[in-house]
């Protein structure tokens, strides 16, 4: 009897993930294309889901992977450059929260997480905290490195080693007030804003400022309706612009211990979109309003135009789509699509309405970022990840990045090619001209099974990169990186 074998549809990009990363100490790594910038002077740091996996059960969703941090400097100041060669070190280390060291020394999961309860005795889903997981996003400080996790505080790593000191409450972190992965820098100022969501019948709005060396100057507290998900904000002139997706936590069944938290979250669009503005100085409430409904996990840019009107870029979804997909990618094969747009939206803070919405690009997308020293400021370009034309984005992971010019209306692609994952665009500046530099990603060749750094010219992301470097071993794709330039 002939029998007939299903086709896989798992993708290249499974692999990455299908074990758990390995560390790696001070490496240089070799060029393989191109060459270094000799005018490119700093240190990429990337955090992400690096593990998985423990003691053969899967994690239940991508957010809940214990994170680790590549660093790759690219100071020619360092110990283990010689000459020309070693000119990138490399280093890979994961964050040595209390939740890994004990899952670590019992070899199987502990703890719940975003998309999972506890395993174990139904009692465990009471008794053990959600593990801070130290995976989204990093921030460079004079004398530290914060992982960033938005559900607990950062915590502080050595610039240098990647070694853990342990949880850092920034002078200001009291009562268990969490620190949000998406903060924004000044460049002009130094001053650092950011957020965290406390849990409650209605959960409140954390809002600090800090100074340029990490330490909270300034608090203040909002209290929102319900308990929704806010993942990032945006810093636009004078002011903090915070839109609230009409997802809503049912609490019950996570204080039962029945549900995880992903799964209790539930999509209420007769809610609308709320809009929240805050003076940057004060961090009070200028206005609020309400709008159609969408979600977004991310902002680009925003900033205050001549007529004194709030511009604010991000990425938009129509529904919540994208935390189905997003819990398919820890399993290694996706199947709902969650398909996006770039968008912009116009706030006239006076009235607290919103007065336009437009898609500026019709293109699914993510991740976006803008140069450094235009945060807040107008004209800044977007770099995005993106997915290859053709591509079924329910599928695949993204495969591109691009460079959108809002005064143009021109989109710049860099195709990596079949089966290779770059991650979020990073910017890094030319000291000569800060308006210029490079894109450094990291990317996942599926095709060979390993990872590489590669360096753009941001002016000319069509064109080849142009560098290729040889990371040791596989690095997962993950979330959130920096640029600290040396």
């Amino acid at each position: 009897m002939q029998t007939t074998t299903k086709p896989s549809i798992t993708k290249a990009w499974a692999k990455a993930i299908a074990q758990p990363a390995t560390e790696f100490s001070p490496t240089p790594l070799p060029v393989i294309a191109g060459g270094i910038p000799s005018n490119l002077r700093g240190t990429l740091y990337r955090n992400g889901p690096a593990r998985l996996e423990r003691g053969g059960m899967r994690m239940g969703h991508w957010f809940d992977g214990d994170g680790a941090i590549l660093a790759v400097d690219f100071n020619s100041n360092s110990p283990l450059s010689q000459g020309g060669e070693g000119r990138a070190i490399a280093s890979y280390r994961y964050v040595q929260t209390a939740g890994y060291q004990e899952e670590a020394a019992a070899n199987r999961l502990v703890y719940g997480n975003y998309g999972m309860t506890a395993p174990g005795a139904f009692w465990n889903r009471w008794l053990k905290p959600i593990k801070n997981v130290a995976n989204t996003s990093v921030l460079p400080l004079p004398d530290k490195l914060l992982a960033l996790w938005e559900g607990g505080k950062p915590h502080a790593l050595d610039l240098q080693t990647l070694e853990t000191k342990g949880e850092d409450n920034l002078s200001g972190l009291s009562h268990g007030l969490p620190y949000s992965a998406h903060y924004k820098c000044d460049p002009h100022t130094g001053e650092i804003f950011n957020f965290g969501i406390s849990p409650g019948i209605n959960a409140n709005l954390n809002l600090y400022k800090s100074d340029r060396t990490g330490k909270i100057l300034q608090k203040a507290t909002f209290t929102l309706d319900g308990v929704p998900i806010v993942h990032d904000f945006v810093l636009a002139g004078q002011y903090l612009v915070f839109f609230v997706p009409p997802v809503r936590v049912n609490a019950l069944p996570v204080l039962l211990g029945l549900s995880c938290y992903s799964d209790a979250l539930e999509w209420q669009p007769q809610l609308g979109t709320q809009f929240l503005i805050f003076d940057r100085e004060t961090l009070t409430l200028v206005s609020r309003g309400e709008t159609e409904p969408w979600y977004q996990w991310h902002f680009a840019n925003g900033y205050v135009d001549p007529s004194g009107t709030i511009i604010v870029d991000l990425v938009r979804y129509e529904d919540f789509q994208t935390n189905q997909y997003l819990k398919e990618v820890a399993t290694g094969e996706t199947h709902t699509p969650a398909p996006s747009s770039l968008s912009r939206v116009h706030l006239n803070p006076n009235l607290g309405k919103v007065t336009a919405i437009e898609q500026i690009l019709d293109r699914s997308c993510e991740f976006p970022i803008g140069l450094p020293d235009l945060i807040g400021q107008a004209a800044s370009p977007t770099f995005l990840s993106v997915h290859r034309s053709g591509i079924n984005s329910g599928a695949e992971m993204f495969d591109a990045i691009a460079k959108f010019d809002s005064q143009t209306q021109s989109l710049t692609v860099a195709d990596f090619g079949e089966n290779c994952y770059p991650m979020e665009p990073i910017f890094a500046p030319d000291p000569q001209n800060p308006a210029s530099g490079w894109i450094v990603t990291v990317v996942y060749d599926g095709n060979r099974d390993r990872s590489e750094v590669w360096i753009f010219d941001s002016d000319r992301l069509d064109a080849p990169p142009v560098c290729k470097l040889e990371l040791p071993s596989v690095v997962p794709m993950g979330f959130h990186g920096a640029w600290r330039q040396a």
